[in-house]
């Protein structure tokens, strides 16, 4: 059973507050606007694996501590309503391995009365805007792409500024992708070996970019954005119809998008790796490709790509297909290391959204 959106507003006009709203979307996403009381759940990616064991509590990824109490209080008591950008009911039956269906099954193993809120949190906001909670604090750039250009409806307000996720095919869910982008993240595309460069949309559309790091080859990560300069034969395209959802089976491309950039490289032209927002989609991909040419774990890649560029943020199931591709790969995960370390020393991690410390399996270096 799912419940609607004209259910959950009738429950919050009624003033009933035996009701506990869980938003699992990412962080940037809440702060921007969220429904009201809502708390939200920051899960690391690093978490991933714990939470599908089942071994990682869910008041341990619940950042704010005052939230974190209300949830340990009323989680069993009250009805639990989680929600994420736009889940429907017809892709209930898939949400298994997604963060959303993790946290259900989850909270219903334990005992909760848990449900997902039908159509999530985009279309409560469209129908009862008054009961969202939104951050209008925005000074978007003048640098801003046309709407034409991109084909962005209307554009999302959040903090800081974004470039809206707007060009989601209907029924897709939620782009981490629309999280607002820190004033000093770099706005040209950022090289992460020689000849690879990752960027957004912009970056695809922008010839002056696109000639002064020598880029011939443009790998566009989306399903609906166009290739912009396709028939003008300067550029080579390759594009891989995916949008930024849980549902959506990024891995399957890898072998094609990594032997793209391999050609790429191996003529010493710059290949630009793109999606929309430059933050989850193509950071997806680059990753992959690190990973296979590289022989790096998956942190490792991870983490390379982070340091270069700090707000990186590929969705929860991206993270699950780079985890499979990792053991395909036979890579040595530093998670999996424990097992045959003769030391059991504890490292401790935070993340930038949550200031709790996580502890880790002893980490090795690679």
């Amino acid at each position: 059973r799912t419940n609607s959106v004209e259910w959950l507003q009738e429950e919050l006009e009624s003033g009933v507050s035996s009701l506990l709203l869980l938003d699992c979307r990412p962080h940037e996403l809440y702060e921007s606007s969220h429904i009201e009381s809502a708390i939200n759940l920051a899960i690391p990616g690093l978490m991933l694996r714990r939470l599908k064991k089942g071994n990682l509590p869910i008041r341990s990824i619940i950042p704010n501590n005052e939230d974190k109490e209300k949830f340990v209080k009323r989680c069993k008591t009250d009805v639990v309503v989680l929600y994420d950008e736009a889940t429907s009911e017809r892709q209930e039956s898939g949400l298994g391995s997604s963060v959303l269906g993790l946290l259900l099954q989850k909270l219903r193993d334990d005992g909760c009365k848990a449900f997902f809120l039908e159509g999530g949190f985009n279309k409560f906001q469209s129908e009862y805007p008054e009961h969202c909670e939104t951050n209008l604090d925005c000074s978007c750039p003048s640098s801003s792409p046309p709407a034409s250009v991109l084909g962005l409806g209307g554009l999302r307000i959040s903090s800081d500024c974004s470039d809206g996720e707007s060009d989601r095919e209907p029924g897709s869910a939620t782009e981490s992708e629309g999280s607002p982008l820190p004033n000093n993240q770099p706005a040209f595309p950022v090289q992460i070996l020689p000849y690879l460069y990752l960027g957004c949309a912009k970056d695809s559309t922008n010839l002056d970019v696109l000639s002064k790091y020598n880029i011939k080859y443009i790998l566009n990560v989306t399903p609906n954005l166009p290739n912009m300069f396709e028939h003008e034969g300067d550029f080579k395209y390759k594009q891989i119809p995916i949008s930024d959802h849980w549902s959506q089976n990024l891995s399957q491309f890898f072998p094609e998008a990594i032997s793209f950039i391999d050609e790429a490289r191996s003529k010493k032209c710059g290949i630009l790796v793109h999606c929309l927002a430059g933050i989850s989609r193509s950071v997806t991909v680059t990753v992959a490709y690190l990973m296979q040419k590289l022989n790096l774990s998956l942190n490792d890649a991870y983490d390379f790509v982070k340091r270069k560029k700090s707000n990186i943020s590929p969705n929860f199931n991206f993270m699950g297909q780079l985890l499979d591709f990792e053991r395909t790969l036979g890579l040595n995960s530093p998670c999996d290391n424990h097992t045959s370390s003769p030391t059991h020393d504890q490292l401790f991690f935070t993340t930038p959204t949550n200031h709790n410390v996580f502890q880790l399996d002893t980490l090795e270096s690679t």
